[in-house]
């Protein structure tokens, strides 16, 4: 028992977790290649950018004393959202509108994207140095342990606060992005440029302000993503810089261009990689006495240090055998 609650700390939650982190970051980049056409590979320094945004305000309020039930990252995340929006306008109107302006071609405003993923992170270290930080210098991080109420269960289910907060915020925000892109006229108007933007252009839908939500929309994501997996981990300037792979591998996973397919994509990439590194000889010894064969001490099919390698696998994987991934969104 004690090793199935191993499992379940180790490959379900941590896949859950990193699953919501992969589905905020890739919501983000599939919504700006569907209604643009191309792909952002500065989204992941956008994630750091709105952690570090949190981080200023969050040592704001405790420069002034201010103590909350709550953390205080979790707190000023709503209004770091609305000031990493404006930034995600701010990045659009002074390098890709001019570009798209003269006819840039998707490949060039690519080329854009990493040029102002450079900028982002030098800017950042420009600033804030290269050390890192946490959100919880000043005020304690929580621990749950849910005690089991079995005969010789000793290890109890173990998660964090952070982690709590990531999975209910990933949660309101799926929700939101769901009654948003279904209900309301703007969103409607978001899936048909999704769909076909010169025939959303010629029915009357405005399409410089959908570009401006999908902006908007992009970088309030970027900033939550951010925010909440540097609660859960650490703050550094590359913070998001070395999962761009993997929250492209989910938008491609799910289809890009669709909002839902990338959070399906995200959760199973998630899972995908957390089972991946896991120790499955834990869950074999019980098994010891009745096995065949010796279990190994190790029995990870990836070495937690290249986990990375499951996104790129399944990257290829999905671009050889069904590039229009899982809800068949547009041909990468």
């Amino acid at each position: 028992m004690n090793d199935l609650i191993f499992f379940f700390n180790q490959a379900l939650i941590g896949g859950v977790v990193l699953g919501s982190v992969y589905a905020l970051g890739a919501v983000g980049v599939t919504l700006i290649f569907g209604i643009l056409r191309f792909a952002h590979f500065a989204h992941g320094d956008m994630m750091t950018m709105g952690a570090f945004i949190t981080f200023v305000l969050a040592g704001a309020l405790a420069a002034m004393g201010i103590v909350t039930p709550i953390p205080t990252g979790v707190l000023v995340v709503p209004l770091a959202m609305v000031l990493a929006a404006g930034l995600a306008l701010g990045i659009d109107k002074g390098f890709y509108a001019p570009l798209r302006a003269r006819g840039a071609k998707p490949v060039t405003l690519l080329i854009a994207s990493i040029g102002v993923t450079m900028m982002i992170q030098g800017l950042i270290r420009l600033f804030f140095g290269v050390e890192t930080r946490s959100f919880f210098d000043t005020e304690p991080k929580q621990i749950f342990r849910i005690e089991l109420p079995f005969e010789g269960v000793t290890r109890p289910i173990t998660f964090t606060e952070p982690q709590i907060w990531l999975v209910v915020s990933t949660a309101v925000a799926v929700i939101a992005l769901h009654y948003f892109l279904t209900r309301s006229r703007l969103g409607k108007g978001m899936r048909a440029m999704a769909d076909n933007p010169d025939l959303a252009k010629v029915s009357g839908i405005n399409t410089k302000l959908v570009v401006r939500v999908t902006w908007v929309i992009a970088g309030a994501l970027a900033c939550l993503a951010g925010t909440m997996l540097a609660l859960d981990v650490t703050l550094k300037p590359d913070l998001a810089f070395n999962i761009v792979l993997p929250i492209f591998a989910a938008a491609i996973l799910g289809g890009l261009g669709h909002a839902y397919g990338a959070i399906a994509g995200g959760f199973v990439l998630g899972f995908a990689e957390t089972l991946a590194v896991f120790n499955w000889s834990v869950l074999l010894r019980p098994f010891r006495d009745v096995l065949w064969f010796e279990i190994p001490n190790s029995l990870t099919l990836v070495q937690s240090e290249y986990k990375l390698t499951v996104a790129f696998l399944i990257l290829v994987v999905v671009l050889l055998v069904r590039p229009t991934g899982i809800f068949k969104g547009a041909s990468t």
